[in-house]
């Protein structure tokens, strides 16, 4: 679980207040959406319409930054428990067998303390975040509870949901959308949806079948067949083997023993496999003409529906649960004016619609043999973009965002970029993450020599840390002991790529807002970003009410 430092904290001195705010939908963005409003003390409720969570396998592969997410939100172990990790993914020539190319993950230890992905099925992976989620809030997900219709307030929502034991009204703070792809809320909005579903639909097939010990391959736990004609892709489950293969529309479903027959086809004989689970699903490149109106926002595939090639679909969906979750809990705690929840709909609509959406089509074309475009030597850079590490977004509406990186070795960090998550030493002597230091609050992360006692604003201004960052250790007369962070070689600083007496200001979601001189006033930038649009002197002390 994270370690979030004690030092120059900003308590929640604010009560969060008594409406909640009201999720829609328990799938896997739902639930990561909760965890995280939760982790920042804001009350939620689930209304999930079904009697209970999908049994369906869907998606299989978490990547690496949703590790991440799932760790911020204290909610990992379980996942990781249940998982298969993964430090590789294998790009395979179907007609040869040979290995033309792999991502291999470990080339990332330096940036993530999660150098893998996992593979989990996707309903393994709701109970587990369900479970989790209930051992908090016991009674957080309201299961067969449907949403008929909301009507807006100038501060809440007044949802009419239908129940097992009737209907009746309930007062929510916000609404999330997160009920998929056929979207209740998208569609009492009216909100339309533009793209296209493509004329294939994927088939997935998950065998029981032994190709570890009497029929060895030694293919990657993640691997992608390409081939012109019908490729596949092999995902090493935790008790099983899936395939994934592309099904024309005009093609009936295949029999489970030509399933069979289709499997040996890929991996070659072996002395025994059988067919434990099938789905077929369309596929679809669609986006939500608009993501969000007044206090009712679309998220995950109520958003945006992607293909789900190298697992951008539902990973795609966390980014938004971690960019929405800590901005609606600065808002509710009084920290932050409502203006600070525009920008979620301007970073996270680019990232889908002109970002994952392209990667996916990028990969199908290349699986279907092309586009080599994709394919390049296994390297950092590439490792980051299919981790998802290496998204970079636009936090100062500035249009200048990234899915990947534009170099193929760690460069100097960049306003937008997700901050590596390194280690220095703590006030108490340990390591300490520096995700860690930033899961409940912005912190500025002052470099400079600790030996010359440099000043750091009082820790005043709720949802805003100081630490001091430097390659001296603090001596004990200096006042700076509880407030230090030791880098030994100036390590964290050199992979950062900043230079000396440099504050960097960083998101409660991991992503750099500002990169400063240390004699700028980084509390004026914070108030700037939490408060847009209404920056008053550098005497405020950002303290307020809810949407004042």
């Amino acid at each position: 679980m994270p370690t979030h430092a004690s030092a120059d904290s900003s308590p929640l001195d604010d009560a969060p207040t008594a409406q909640p705010v009201v999720i829609v939908g328990a799938g896997p963005v739902g639930l990561i959406t909760a965890l995280g409003l939760i982790s920042h003390g804001i009350p939620v409720v689930v209304l999930e319409d079904d009697a209970e969570l999908s049994r369906q396998t869907k998606a299989g592969t978490v990547l690496t930054r949703t590790l991440e997410v799932l760790h911020r939100y204290d909610a990992l172990t379980p996942v990781l428990r249940e998982s298969m990790r993964i430090d590789e993914i294998g790009d395979i020539e179907r007609s040869t067998g040979d290995a033309r190319f792999s991502v291999r993950t470990d080339t990332l230890a330096a940036d993530t303390r999660f150098p893998f992905v996992i593979n989990i099925p996707q309903n393994a992976l709701e109970e587990q975040l369900y479970g989790e989620l209930r051992s908090r809030v016991p009674d957080a997900v309201r299961l067969r509870h449907r949403v008929v219709g909301f009507d807006q307030h100038a501060d809440s929502v007044t949802l009419q949901i239908e129940s097992p034991g009737g209907t009746y009204e309930m007062e929510a703070r916000y609404v999330l959308a997160c009920d998929g792809g056929r979207s209740t809320i998208r569609s009492l909005l009216g909100i339309p949806v533009e793209g296209k579903t493509l004329e294939v639909r994927y088939m997935l097939v998950d065998l029981k079948v032994d190709l570890d010990v009497d029929n060895p391959r030694d293919y990657p736990y993640l691997a992608y067949f390409s081939d012109p004609q019908e490729w596949m892709i092999l995902v090493r489950q935790p008790h099983c083997w899936r395939f994934l293969f592309p099904l024309p529309q005009d093609e009936t479903e295949p029999t489970l023993e030509e399933l069979r027959e289709k499997a040996l086809h890929f991996i070659g004989d072996v002395d025994k496999v059988d067919v434990v689970g099938t789905n077929i699903y369309s596929v679809h490149l669609r986006m939500a003409q608009r993501w969000r109106e007044d206090r009712v926002f679309l998220m995950g595939d109520a958003a945006h529906l992607i293909t789900p090639m190298w697992a951008l679909g539902l990973n795609t969906g966390v980014l938004d649960a971690s960019n929405m979750a800590w901005r609606l809990a600065w808002v509710l705690r009084g920290w932050a004016d409502p203006g600070l929840l525009d920008a979620y709909e301007r970073e996270q609509s680019i990232v889908a619609s002109s970002g994952s959406a392209q990667m996916a089509e990028l990969a199908r074309a290349a699986m279907e043999g092309s586009d080599d475009g994709v394919r390049t030597r296994a390297d950092w850079g590439h490792a980051m973009t299919r981790t998802l590490l290496g998204v970079r977004l636009d936090v100062n509406g500035t249009g200048e965002w990234s899915m990947s990186p534009d170099s193929e070795e760690p460069s100097p960090i960049r306003v937008g970029d997700r901050i590596p998550d390194g280690t220095v030493f703590g006030p108490e002597g340990g390591h300490v993450y520096v995700h860690d230091l930033a899961a409940d609050s912005f912190v500025a992360l002052t470099f400079t020599d600790a030996r010359r006692r440099p000043t750091l604003p009082a820790p005043t201004t709720p949802g805003l840390k100081h630490w001091i960052v430097s390659r001296w250790d603090a001596p004990h007369d200096s006042g700076l002991r509880g407030r230090s962070l030791f880098d030994p070689g100036d390590a964290y600083r050199d992979r950062l790529g900043v230079s000396n007496d440099t504050v960097v200001l960083v998101r409660p979601d991991g992503h750099v807002a500002a990169i400063l001189p240390r004699d700028n006033s980084v509390e004026r930038v914070y108030r700037s970003i939490v408060r847009p649009g209404s920056l008053r002197g550098d005497d405020d002390s950002g303290n307020g009410t809810e949407e004042e």
